[in-house]
């Protein structure tokens, strides 16, 4: 297991099916509770703890989480109103050193929930037509809505493996 991608990068190569979509949904769907569950027994000095030297605390890791699937579900939303939106990105690394990322993380784990929630409903009624839709990532180029459900599905195993490789690790 590699430290900073325990699962994996994200690899998709196959035809997005609806069923690989429902199944992608459903993680999503999941992660809030799977989050909550890894760590729900965590004390203070372990959620400070970094999951790899040189990388996020737990406690980061989670409210990394509600930062970036908020700014992705603003992006599917922007996709599927507008024609080929481009998105605007922001420094991940910055915002985890900004002050709100010392608080406590029932914040961001009660809106990873509620965000999951509605993320949720508007993905189960997306068309084929809605799948198609992009939105254009300057870095990344042009993203099918379609795929970004895939990524971001990917995103929360990856951040969530983060958090129980480093309990296993440890021995929490």
């Amino acid at each position: 297991m590699e430290e900073r991608f325990p699962i994996g990068q994200f690899q998709f190569d196959g035809e997005i099916t609806n069923n690989v979509t429902k199944s992608w949904i459903n993680e999503i769907e999941d992660l809030p509770g799977l989050l909550r569950d890894a760590v729900k027994d965590l004390d203070n000095e372990q959620l400070d703890t970094a999951y790899r030297p040189g990388g996020w605390t737990v406690r980061q890791v989670v409210h990394h989480l509600a930062d970036s699937h908020m700014n992705a579900y603003v992006r599917f939303k922007l996709a599927l109103t507008e024609e080929n939106p481009v998105i605007k990105p922001y420094d991940e690394g910055k915002w985890a050193e900004l002050p709100d990322y010392k608080l406590p993380i029932d914040i961001s784990l009660s809106l990873l929930e509620a965000l999951h929630k509605r993320w949720v409903k508007l993905l189960h009624s997306l068309s084929p037509a809605d799948m198609e839709k992009t939105f254009m990532h300057p870095e990344s180029g042009e993203v099918p809505v379609g795929k970004n459900i895939g990524i971001y599905a990917w995103h929360g195993r990856h951040h969530l493996a983060h958090i129980t490789s480093l309990y296993s690790h440890k021995g929490w």
